[in-house]
Formats: structure tokens, C-alpha cells, sequence
């Protein structure tokens, strides 16, 4: 392969999951959102009481945690299996508590220092698809490939909408739509690794494109990175 670490990044709900996803799957890589370990740091706050504004207690908690992230081991449409603490919590870590919470979770210094670290040495092997909201500025600024997914915050909230509305849950669009601004606004605004379009990133917008279109831009820009240079071989003949 051309390429052995790309780096997706993007707001909530701009394809990144989906399209990483995809791409790993047909690259043979490991797929790996890193947005997940931030969601099971939420959920387990929330499910102990520990104070959500008690960022102290909340890093302790990230540092004490055992999050695994592992292919799907459930046939019911997840991506990926999560464990915390050998608890399946694939499903749990998309609840509208966690989404109204997450962004103050991973705005925290000693968080995200704790979760960062856990996410480059599972990239240290190479050959994986990282989709997450500081990948290419901060954990892998040197990754082969760079990708920004954008969409407009009404296209995402739909997406967002629809998704858990097939899950069988009763949810408002403008509720939906509400919290995804404030999730941007805070995502976007945090002193610690705010979102942004990395240094040297592609910025796709995928308000109107389909899945399939934004796969073969992707793969497009994977086709056509240089391959990694290789430095000659050198023999020096003996006399």
C-alpha cells in the first residue's frame, strides 16, 4: 500500500465513522474512532455520578478506565465491539446523555493527554484508518494521508436524527439539531485541541454527495499519494 496511516477528521455526523470505516475495510486496515474512548470515559462518569464539571475526578476516572476497541463481535449493525472494564458499551456510548456531555469530557487537558497516548501506540503498528476530531493536528501530524469530512450542521443533525430513529428511539429533529450546534460550538471553541482543518488535510464537504461518492473521492486521494520514499541501498566491496 501507498499509504499506511491516514488520519479522517470532521465534525459529528460528517460521514467520518462511515467512510473510515469503509476505507479500512477495503485497505485491510484497522479501523479505529477514536471519539469512542471519549464517549466511554462519558458514560462511565455518568454511571458512577462522578460530576460531569468535576474535571479532576473525570481525568482520574479516563486514567483508571480499561477501554478496548475490538472488530464487531455482535451481527447487529455496529462497526466496532467497546468494551470498559470488559463491558460491552458499543451501544450504551450513543445515548443523548453522553451526546450532551462528551464535548466537556474531551475538552479536559488531562483526558485527552491520557487518551492520546493509548491512541498513538495503537497506531504505532501502521496500517490503520484513525477518524476522530484532532487526529492529523495532534495525535498523528505526520500521518500519509490527511482527510477533513465537512457537511453543513442542519445536513448532520439529520443524519444524526435518522440514525437514531431507526434504532427505534423517539427523538426531535430540532432537539437533535440543538445540541449538535452547542456539541460544534464547544468542539470548535476548547483551549485543548479545538477542531480544525489539520496542516495539509483534503477538506471534503459531503452535504450533497451520497456514501459512494464520498468513498471514491477518498479513494482517489489514497491512488494517488507517492509511494514512501525508499533510500538506496548501499555496498561497499571489501578492498
Amino acid at each position: 500500500m501507498k499509504v499506511s496511516t491516514i488520519a479522517i477528521d470532521g465534525p459529528a455526523a460528517s460521514g467520518k465513522s462511515t467512510i473510515g470505516e469503509r476505507l479500512a475495510r477495503r485497505l485491510g486496515y484497522l479501523y479505529f474512532d477514536t471519539g469512542v474512548m471519549y464517549r466511554a470515559v462519558t458514560w462511565a462518569a455518568l454511571q458512577r455520578g462522578i460530576p460531569i464539571e468535576d474535571e479532576e475526578a473525570v481525568t482520574a476516572l479516563a486514567r483508571s478506565l480499561h477501554i478496548d476497541v475490538v472488530p464487531p463481535t455482535v451481527d447487529d449493525g455496529r462497526q466496532y465491539t467497546v468494551f470498559t472494564d470488559g463491558e460491552d458499551v458499543t451501544w450504551a456510548i450513543r445515548r443523548p446523555e453522553v451526546d450532551a456531555n462528551v464535548s466537556v469530557v474531551s475538552a479536559y487537558r488531562g483526558v485527552r493527554e491520557e487518551l492520546v497516548r493509548q491512541q498513538r501506540r495503537i497506531a504505532a503498528g501502521g496500517r490503520i484508518v484513525m477518524v476522530g476530531r484532532d487526529i492529523g493536528s495532534v495525535v498523528l501530524p505526520d500521518a500519509d494521508l490527511k482527510i477533513y469530512l465537512d457537511a453543513t450542521v442542519e445536513e448532520r443533525a439529520r443524519r444524526r436524527w435518522k440514525e437514531r430513529r431507526e434504532r427505534g428511539e423517539d427523538v426531535d429533529y430540532e432537539e437533535v439539531l440543538r445540541r449538535m450546534r452547542r456539541r460544534d460550538q464547544i468542539d470548535s471553541s476548547r483551549e485543548v485541541s479545538p477542531l480544525l482543518v489539520p496542516d495539509g488535510a483534503t477538506v471534503i464537504d459531503t452535504t450533497n454527495l451520497s456514501i459512494q461518492e464520498v468513498m471514491e473521492r477518498v479513494e482517489r486521494l489514497v491512488d494517488e499519494q507517492d509511494p514512501p520514499e525508499v533510500s538506496p541501498v548501499q555496498t561497499i566491496a571489501d578492498g
